[in-house]
């Protein structure tokens, strides 16, 4: 079972090795062709097969055994996942990383795809349906992670607002000149914007606090009223055209409008240690027979 944190940006586990294991098994079952050669020594499949199994066969084989009773025990309880809930949870995920442009990032470098995820998603959830009715968390509980983390769960101040960038200082100036002349914004960013991963958008890059973008944007986006146009503005990246279209003040955490966030957070902490006793409790209630070792031979 993977335990996904979505308050925390780096914990994003993908499960491929049981997919990593399994293409390896299908390479080593179908011949005994050589996959590489060192001055002419031959390295089967049926070598490289061997060698994944024992560094990871035991552990792949208990996480499959895992994932068995949970599916077992969550038939016995008509819990389901629906595809709601699913697309819920991956749009919180979106947000941690900071938007669909990130999120995608993220899978990419992980060699996973958004289907694959949500097959593990859809695993985490059930196993948190079953165990999460054992999980008690006390208001001592809550107070003190607020008290410990008051600053993390307020409202940072935040500016929503959108850019054109361009290469070259001359063609800024010209686009600058086309809004004070009447043109529209998101068009001219559509057009002659170089940011690919906002031009289609129209320039828009959402809500961001301080700390997100570079200092000369953040300075101006900050310091601009609403539905003012900046000059251009230099960055490493080029010239920047900033409109600023939306701003939220910082707001200080409030214990009981954080309470609910808290609670999923604890939850998530303690639903690792919470798993494992439960499921070495419910293998008792299964046979299980666990052969990997003749496998390996």
């Amino acid at each position: 079972m993977v335990f996904i944190k979505q308050n925390k940006k780096l914990v994003f586990v993908i499960g491929v090795l049981i997919l990593a294991i399994g293409v390896f098994l299908s390479l080593a079952l179908s011949n005994d062709k050589a996959i590489a050669k060192i001055n002419g020594d031959a390295i089967s499949k049926d070598e490289l097969y061997n060698v994944m199994v024992k560094q990871y066969g035991a552990a792949t084989v208990e996480q499959l055994i895992a994932d068995k009773i949970v599916a077992s025990e969550a038939k016995k309880q008509n819990i389901t996942i629906s595809d709601e809930e699913l697309n819920k949870e991956v749009d919180k995920l979106k947000e941690s990383y900071g938007g669909e442009e990130a999120f995608e990032q993220v899978l990419a470098s992980n060699n996973t795809t958004v289907d694959v995820l949500k097959e593990d998603l859809k695993n985490y959830l059930t196993m948190r349906k079953l165990i999460e009715p054992q999980i008690e968390i006390t208001d001592e509980e809550l107070k003190t992670y607020f008290d410990e983390n008051k600053d993390s769960l307020g409202e940072a101040e935040q500016v929503k607002a959108s850019h054109i960038l361009i290469k070259d200082e001359a063609t800024a100036k010209e686009i600058k000149q086309k809004l004070a002349d009447g043109a529209d914004f998101a068009e001219l960013a559509k057009e002659y914007s170089t940011d690919e991963g906002s031009k289609e958008n129209g320039g828009e890059l959402g809500f961001f606090p301080r700390g997100t973008m570079v200092t000369e944007f953040e300075d101006v986006a900050f310091s601009l009223p609403i539905n003012e146009i900046s000059e251009p503005v230099k960055s490493d990246y080029g010239y920047h055209i900033i409109k600023v279209e939306e701003k939220k003040e910082a707001k200080e955490a409030n214990f009981d409008d954080s309470k609910a966030a808290i609670k999923e957070t604890l939850i998530d902490e303690k639903m690792e240690s919470e798993y494992t006793t439960w499921l070495e409790g419910k293998k008792k209630d299964y046979d299980i027979e666990n052969s990997l070792e003749s496998v390996v031979g």
